[in-house]
C-alpha cells in the first residue's frame, strides 16, 4: 500500500492545474496523479486544431456562465472566485502569453497547444508532483478516512483524493458505487448530418450570420453555419447542439431545422426582391446575389426556388418570388444523424450537481472526495468555455484542499 497526501485521479487539464496549485502552495504535501494513458494531457493536445483554447474573453461572470448548458446556476459563485483574467494571469506568471482572437478565443501566442503541455510538465516537475502513468484506476473505497485506490499497478490510500478523469464511464460506476447518482450521458458538441440538394455541392461555404431552430422545440442559435460534406456545422450548429443535447438525443438525432440565412423578415425580405425586380429587371436572377450571401449558396437557394438559372428578374412570377423570400428566410432542413466535432469529444452528463457543494466543489455525499472538469454534469459550447469550468474548479479544489 503506498500512502499520498493528496492523490488526483486524471491527467488531464483539471488534474494537472490543481496538482500544481496544491503543491506550490504547500510543499509539504505529497502530491500524485494518477493517469490511465501512457501520456496525460491528451484533450489538451487536440483542443482547438491543435493550438489549445485555453479559455474565452469573456469577463463578465453573469455572462460567461450562460455558455453552460448544464452548470450555468452552479458555476455563477466559482466564477466569482477564479474568473477568465485569473486563468490569463496564472499562465503568464509562468511565461506563457494568450492572445484574444476575433471571435473572443484565446489561445497561446505560439499557437502551440505543446506550449501548455510543457507548461503543465515543467511545473508539475519543478513543485515535486508525481505522475504515474498507465495506473488504471479499479476501485475506490473508504474506511477510517482514509481512501483505498486499487489500480492496475497496485494499491495507494490516502485522505483526500480528486476525481478529475473527464467524461470515463468506468469512473463514473465506481463513483456510483460510492453513493453517488450519474446523469445519463450523452454528446454535446457535435455537427449536423444533412442530405440535401441545397448543399449538396457547396461544402466549404460560410453564412456568416444566420438564425436556427429546431422544429417542434425551444432550441434557438445564431451566429456563422458552414455547409460541409455531411451536413452543416460551425458556431451556430454547435451551440444548437450543446444546449439541445438531451432533447436531440432523446429524437435519435432524427429532426427538422428552420434557417434564416439573412436575419429579415419573410416580409421584409420580399419587400428587397420585389425591388429588385424592378429595378434590376434586365438582370438574371441567378447571378444577382443578394444580402451578402455567399455567391454558391445564393446559385442553390434560387435554383430551390424553381427559378432557372438564365431567368430575368422581369419574368419571375409573384409564386417564385415568395419561394425565394421563403428559402432565404425559414429554409427547412432534414438532420438525420451526428458527427463529432473535430477530435473534441464533449459528454452531457457525468455526476448529478445537487450532490456538490460548489464552494469547495467537494462530494456532499463523501468527506474529502473532490470533483472538477467534465466528470460532473457540466458542459459548455465551443470556444474554451470547457477549460475555463476545468481551471475554475481545480483551483477551488486546490484552495480548498490547502486549508485543511
Amino acid at each position: 500500500m503506498i500512502q499520498k497526501d493528496v492523490i488526483i485521479i486524471g491527467g488531464g487539464a483539471a488534474g494537472f492545474f490543481a496538482a500544481i496549485n496544491i503543491a506550490e502552495q504547500n510543499p509539504t504535501l505529497n502530491v500524485t496523479i494518477l493517469e490511465r494513458g501512457k501520456e496525460g494531457l491528451q484533450k489538451v493536445k487536440v483542443s482547438g486544431g491543435g493550438r489549445c483554447n485555453v479559455t474565452h474573453a469573456e469577463f463578465i461572470p453573469q455572462e460567461l456562465v450562460q455558455n453552460y448548458p448544464r452548470g450555468e446556476k452552479e458555476l455563477l459563485g466559482p466564477f466569482h472566485q477564479f474568473m477568465t483574467g485569473d486563468t490569463i494571469e496564472w499562465f503568464e506568471k509562468r511565461g506563457v502569453e494568450l492572445k484574444i482572437e476575433d471571435d473572443g478565443r484565446m489561445f497561446p501566442v505560439s499557437n502551440s497547444s505543446q506550449t501548455i503541455i510543457d507548461c503543465f510538465l515543467n511545473e508539475a516537475q519543478k513543485y515535486g508532483v508525481d505522475v504515474l502513468y498507465n495506473h488504471i484506476v479499479k476501485s475506490i473505497s473508504k474506511g477510517n478516512g482514509w481512501f483505498q485506490i486499487e489500480t492496475s499497478e497496485g494499491l495507494f490510500s490516502s485522505e483526500k483524493i480528486l476525481v478529475a478523469t473527464g467524461s470515463n464511464l468506468k469512473m463514473w460506476k465506481i463513483l456510483e458505487d460510492l453513493g453517488h447518482t450519474i446523469s445519463q450521458p450523452v454528446p454535446s458538441l457535435f455537427t449536423f448530418n444533412i442530405d440535401d440538394v441545397r448543399i449538396k455541392d457547396i461544402p466549404g461555404v460560410v453564412a456568416q450570420n444566420v438564425e436556427i431552430s429546431v422544429l417542434e422545440t425551444d432550441l434557438f442559435s445564431e451566429g456563422p453555419l458552414l455547409i460541409t460534406h455531411w451536413g452543416m456545422s460551425a458556431p451556430s450548429i454547435l451551440k444548437l447542439s450543446a444546449f439541445g443535447a438531451l432533447e436531440l438525443a432523446k429524437r435519435d438525432y432524427k429532426f427538422q431545422i428552420k434557417i434564416n440565412f439573412i436575419k429579415k423578415s419573410f416580409e421584409d425580405c420580399l419587400e428587397v426582391l420585389k425591388t429588385a425586380k424592378q429595378d434590376l429587371a434586365k438582370k438574371t436572377v441567378f447571378k444577382s446575389t443578394h444580402f451578402d450571401l455567399p455567391k454558391r449558396l445564393w446559385h442553390q437557394l434560387v435554383l430551390a426556388s424553381n427559378i432557372n438559372e438564365d431567368t430575368r428578374w422581369a419574368d419571375i412570377n409573384k409564386v417564385q418570388l415568395e419561394a425565394l423570400a421563403s428559402q432565404l428566410t425559414q429554409a427547412v432542413f432534414k438532420a438525420n444523424g451526428k458527427s463529432t466535432f473535430k477530435e473534441e469529444f464533449v459528454t452531457a452528463g457525468g455526476v448529478d450537481l445537487k450532490e456538490v457543494n460548489f464552494k469547495t466543489f467537494e462530494s456532499k455525499l463523501v468527506e474529502n472526495l473532490y470533483f472538477a472538469g467534465e466528470v460532473l454534469n457540466i458542459d459548455a459550447v465551443t470556444g474554451g468555455f470547457n477549460f475555463q469550468n476545468a481551471w475554475t474548479g481545480a483551483f477551488i479544489v486546490a484552495k480548498n484542499i490547502i486549508k485543511q
